[in-house]
């Protein structure tokens, strides 16, 4: 599986752009983490763009989610260590995180949240304007971007990061493809 094939297989199952976005952003911390961690970045990458490549199919349907998204990733060629991140990433489906690959996505998956949300209060609605420091401010506040699980991003102490370096790295990888985040 490459890339472009993976990101065609995304936009031809995903409709909503933010979503897409969501999982682009969701691809480029995974890549900096498997630098970081001196894991294979392509394969990280992958499995962030693919995570949620299900949600049109299964919708609402958390009981589900993360299933058929490993099983449509696997179609695509995804490998099996990517199919179990996948899997590990909706902790309803009570799959093990096993490894720093499994904990990495699911820590991963909701620091975008909580990144896009710091750049959208900014007047420039940019990521460039955004600093770590005021996104780890913000992550104090329970009601600031509400959605992004706090518990799940602060598990990034499993990998061996601090909160503040964890955000600090998911900042300065959606910088990179803020381009492609319309960001």
């Amino acid at each position: 599986m490459d890339r472009q094939t993976a990101l065609e297989t995304v936009k031809a199952n995903i409709k909503n752009q933010n979503l897409v976005k969501h999982m682009i952003a969701t691809e480029a911390i995974m890549r900096a983490l498997a630098k970081r961690l001196g894991e294979d970045e392509e394969e990280w990458g992958l499995a962030g763009l693919l995570h949620d490549i299900d949600l049109d199919r299964v919708g609402d349907d958390m009981t589900v989610h993360g299933k058929v998204s490993a099983e449509m990733a696997r179609e695509a060629g995804a490998n099996e260590a990517m199919v179990h991140a996948i899997l590990c990433h909706n902790e309803m489906l009570g799959v093990k995180r096993e490894n720093n690959f499994d904990k990495a996505l699911y820590c991963a998956d909701p620091l975008t949240g909580l990144i896009t949300a710091a750049a959208l209060v900014r007047p420039e609605k940019k990521l460039a304007f955004v600093e770590a420091k005021s996104v780890a401010k913000r992550f104090k506040e329970k009601a600031f971007a509400a959605g992004a699980n706090r518990e799940q991003i602060a598990l990034c102490s499993e990998l061996g990061l601090e909160l503040n370096e964890f955000i600090e790295l998911g900042l300065k990888a959606m910088q990179r493809v803020a381009d492609d985040l319309g960001l």
